[in-house]
């Protein structure tokens, strides 16, 4: 009876250890596509199947971004799954030094040739000690015969018999340092191969640190599942950059429209989906509030400083770290992968919505964790456009061709740097700002060094008086502008004079030279046509009177 109850509670405890015991299976996601926001910040979405048992089990889905955002994470799996909860956490694992078939082979080439070399020496020493023992015994017998009588056709026989054996010798020799010379070079040339193989086997073999998403599910059957991840992840982003391609021959534009994208999530992207999406998550989307405005008296700034609160303190700090951490995470890299640009826009797909554009462009990408930036190639639009030649002297002595689009809201472009490139020759770089409310969008080309713009100041008509206590000063400026280019141009011609912000300084312009005057700014505006050869000028002056026991900064 004893011995029954013993075998009823032993089972009744293995059982009950049974049910409480867990199984536990990890499962490597794939990342099937990931929505890249401008600026930085990414969308990922994993998949994984898994084969589930009756009762409740762990499943660890491995392959995760190392820093994933946890209120973002969502997971979904089927109706007759239960998830009774998850939790992110971190594995790290060291994978062992393998020595690849390559290495092996070469490994194995190397103890060959070193045995040749090793036989290679033995016999050239050897054919030396020969060579050595050989002169020795020709010189031993001379010295022991010099009486000898020995005729000249003798004499003639023996050197040239001695000059043979001589040089028979000396040609083993030299063969094998030809030898010992090729053995040389093929040796190192393996040493160096063996020596990079296992520098990349140890690059393979150290501490790998990936992010695991850990599920407790239930179900009430046995059955295969699929899971579903995604989660926001800061580690990655998109800019956009611009190619220009500028044709003389018909003056058109063919705009290619491109993503550097960057990634270090800690896990490659491979034969991903990309999403490319205008919107960006970082910035906050509370309405602000208008508080009421208060004036206080002036407080000197060194008291000022002195008063400062920590909070303002931190705030600054962290202004100064988003600064430093945007610009570090965008720099482009030398090393880009490159996509034709022609043959992607027929798999970009452009969705708007209320608030942002995504372009979803299907195809598969690889983009490894690395921080480089990859060239992805959007779209391609040909422009519309109408060219004129900027010329403001006084800031740059150089007119420059500026492309002039219209309707240009339609190209859902954003700020971003862009590639000049003008008769398939690369001109420089310019900067393309849609954040703009004018009707045209300005693109500039580059300089024309074939338009020639000087402006002087003309000593004879500037002149400085005193009357009373004021004191005033005239300036007088002449612009020289030619065309050296073999067709007729048109060119915006811009200067300015100073304006006033106090009583006691007046300034008058005395001459426009027949300028477009925007007396709140103070700019001059030519609108000139220059035939092939023309040269044309313009004169302007203008007065400043102010006290003359003042000084007046920027006069000229």
């Amino acid at each position: 009876m004893k011995k029954i109850t013993l075998i009823i509670i032993s089972t009744i405890t293995s059982l009950q250890m049974w049910a409480t015991e867990k199984n536990t299976q990890t499962i490597k996601t794939e990342l099937q596509n990931a929505t890249v926001y401008y600026g930085y910040g990414a969308e990922l979405n994993h998949s994984a199947k898994a084969s589930l048992i009756p009762g409740t089990q762990e499943i660890i889905l491995d392959n995760i971004s190392l820093q994933p955002d946890m209120n973002t994470i969502q997971v979904g799996c089927p109706e007759n799954v239960v998830l009774m909860s998850y939790r992110f956490t971190t594995h790290t694992e060291t994978k062992p030094i393998v020595q690849n078939l390559l290495t092996k082979k070469m490994t194995d080439s190397l103890a060959d040739f070193q045995k040749q070399q090793a036989a290679i020496v033995n016999d050239q020493t050897t054919t030396e000690e020969i060579l050595n023992r050989t002169t020795k015994l020709i010189e031993a017998n001379m010295a022991n015969n010099p009486k000898k009588e020995i005729s000249s056709e003798e004499l003639i026989k023996l050197a040239e018999y001695y000059a043979a054996k001589i040089q028979l010798l000396k040609d083993k020799v030299y063969a094998f340092q030809v030898k010992k010379l090729d053995l040389d070079q093929k040796i190192n040339q393996l040493n160096s191969r063996i020596y990079e193989q296992n520098n990349l086997a140890a690059e393979n073999a150290k501490t790998i640190t990936t992010g695991q998403i850990i599920l407790e599910v239930m179900t009430k059957s046995a059955t295969n599942a699929t899971f579903n991840v995604s989660y926001f992840t800061r580690n990655a982003g998109w800019i956009p950059t611009y190619d220009l391609r500028v044709k003389t021959i018909d003056n058109s534009i063919k705009l290619s429209y491109k993503a550097s994208v960057t990634q270090t999530t800690g896990i490659d992207w491979k034969n991903v989906k990309l999403s490319l999406s205008t919107s960006n998550p970082n910035q906050g989307n509370t309405i602000p509030t208008l508080n009421p405005w208060f004036l206080n008296l002036y407080v000197p700034i060194l008291y000022n400083s002195m008063i400062q609160t920590d909070e303002a303190k931190y705030k600054g700090s962290l202004n100064r770290q988003a600064v430093v951490a945007a610009g570090a995470a965008y720099s482009i890299k030398d090393e880009e992968s490159t996509v034709d640009a022609g043959n992607v826009a027929a798999y970009t797909t452009l969705n708007e919505s209320r608030l942002f554009i995504s372009f979803d462009i299907d195809l598969p990408y690889d983009i490894p964790s690395d921080g480089k930036a990859y060239s992805v190639a959007i779209k391609d639009e040909q422009l519309k456009a109408s060219y004129k030649h900027y010329a403001i002297p006084k800031l740059d002595a150089d007119a420059f061709l500026v492309a002039e689009i219209n309707e240009w809201e339609k190209l859902n472009l954003l700020p971003g740097e862009a590639n000049i490139i003008m008769d398939n020759v690369y001109i420089g770089k310019s900067f393309i700002d849609p954040n703009s409310t004018a009707d045209t969008l300005s693109l500039s080309l580059g300089r024309d060094k074939r338009i020639a713009v000087k402006r002087t100041l003309v000593k004879e008509l500037t002149k400085s008086k005193v009357k009373g206590e004021n004191k005033s000063e005239t300036f007088t400026y002449e612009i020289n502008i030619r065309n050296n280019k073999k067709q007729p141009i048109e060119v915006l011609l811009k200067d300015q004079y100073p304006l006033s912000k106090v009583k006691e300084v007046e300034i008058t312009l005395d001459e426009n030279g027949n300028a477009e005057v925007d007396k709140e700014t103070g700019f001059l505006t030519w609108k000139v046509k220059l035939e092939p050869g023309e040269n044309k000028k313009y004169r302007f002056s203008y007065t400043v009177k102010y006290p003359k026991d003042k000084v007046i900064q920027n006069l000229r």
